[in-house]
């Protein structure tokens, strides 16, 4: 089958064309711009078209028959390529449809993560036991890792690991073996315009689920759990990981593996311990310099929590992600939250799927509340990037946070500087520093 992905350098529509490409299709794809993701497809042989247009789709499907089309969550309704795709007749759908069709296809039991923070790296950790404990796996995850492909299919597996995804609804579309909910808190307001709309949407997931693991605060947030439910007191178990949330992904992982008898306490502890981390979660790109994903509250404290088990003076750059976002969260924004940083420099909101009735809110808007919190208002710039070199020069951790443009800017920067210093996936175990 003849396979057109839509977006394939976002990093779930990416992994969708390895696994696609190891089930044996032919697959190309197109995005607007390079990225770490249309990298990977690109050095694993997959062509990459960077421009989205009706016209070169016609062209395409003309040359070589496109039996699927599979979408971005992120492409409009009102997309040339995707209304191209329509009236030209091709199959279209998002990855859900896709990755239903390959567990019906190779009869496997699907294994979903899914919960507000720590689906990729919890997703990664069952991926990496598997494959040290010499057990076949296929996996979808949403994240590059220095250890492997971020999607793949090893003929004789049993199960299918997949990052399960509520932004879109898309984790909806499943019915999984087995469900692990690994935090939950209020997110995604353009899709849940109400915390009890997102509460109600988790609920139906571990309905639909044959058996599901989730923490106790969780499952109290959710008012309860389904018939066939493992809680778990809120405490973690004890591994050689930095940060404790990586300590709390490594719990819900050892007990998925323990709920389907992969290896006995000891392996699985071995394994987990050995885990080397994904790109973009507190990922090192070069000495005194780290990236991550982060950009909810909770999940910059829980970072700077783990960056204070590695230094002790670390400087922040956070850059917020999405406006309509930043409505919801503004109050969040405390002191607390920022204990462990030294100084926070703070760029502008990077703006996506934004709603236009909303007014733009400003750093000064966001940090209002901060009194105790050494603030900086500042840009992508060299007088950034100077203050950044200074600062790892000094001693201090410098800890670059967001989902948006920042994590670019400062790869750009590190290979503009030569830096040698790079170790792609590196931070999660304490033996790794």
């Amino acid at each position: 089958m003849n396979i057109f992905i839509s977006g394939i350098g976002g990093v779930g529509m990416g992994a969708v064309a390895l696994l696609a490409r190891d089930d044996g299709h032919s697959v190309i794809g197109s995005d607007v711009a390079h990225s770490l993701t249309t990298k990977e497809v690109e050095d694993s042989h997959i062509k990459v078209f960077y421009e989205q247009t009706a016209e070169l789709l016609q062209q395409i499907h003309t040359e070589q028959k496109i039996d699927w089309y599979l979408y971005t969550s992120a492409l409009p309704d009102n997309h040339p390529e995707l209304l191209a795709a329509k009236n030209l007749g091709i199959r279209t759908s998002k990855r859900d449809e896709f990755v239903n069709y390959f567990v019906k296809k190779h009869n496997l039991k699907l294994l979903a993560v899914a919960g507000t923070h720590g689906k990729t790296t919890t997703s990664a950790m069952l991926a990496w036991s598997f494959l040290e404990l010499n057990e076949p796996i296929s996996y979808l995850l949403g994240s590059q890792v220095a250890w492997g492909a971020s999607g793949r299919h090893q003929p004789g597996s049993e199960y299918f690991v997949y990052e399960c995804d509520e932004f879109d609804r898309n984790f909806l579309q499943f019915k999984p073996y087995l469900s692990i909910i690994t935090s939950l808190e209020y997110d995604h307001p353009d899709t849940y315009p109400t915390r009890d709309s997102y509460k109600s949407a988790f609920r139906q997931f571990i309905d639909q689920s044959d058996s599901v693991i989730i923490w106790n605060s969780d499952n109290d947030w959710l008012s309860g759990s389904g018939i066939n439910t493992l809680v778990l007191s809120d405490d973690p178990l004890q591994f050689n990981l930095y940060g404790i949330h990586n300590r709390r992904n490594a719990t819900l992982a050892e007990k998925g593996l323990e709920r389907i008898n992969i290896g006995d306490r000891t392996e699985r502890k071995w394994a987990l311990d050995s885990f080397p981390g994904v790109y973009r979660r507190f990922e090192k790109l070069a000495d005194n310099l780290y990236s991550d994903y982060g950009h909810t509250p909770t999940e910059i404290m829980a970072t700077l929590q783990l960056a204070s088990e590695v230094a002790d003076n670390i400087m922040l750059i956070y850059q917020p992600h999405q406006n309509i976002r930043q409505h919801e969260m503004r109050n969040e924004y405390t002191d607390k939250v920022f204990t462990n940083a030294s100084e926070v420099y703070w760029l502008a909101t990077y703006l996506t799927r934004e709603n236009p009735e909303l007014s733009i809110l400003s750093a000064e808007d966001l940090t209002s509340l901060l009194t105790r919190t050494i603030v900086r208002y500042a840009e992508l710039n060299d007088k950034l990037w100077e203050k950044i070199r200074d600062a790892r020069e000094n001693g201090s951790l410098v800890l670059c946070m967001g989902a948006g443009s920042i994590d670019r800017w400062v790869r750009g920067r590190v290979n503009d500087d030569g830096d040698s210093g790079i170790s792609y996936g590196v931070g999660a175990t304490s033996d790794t520093q």
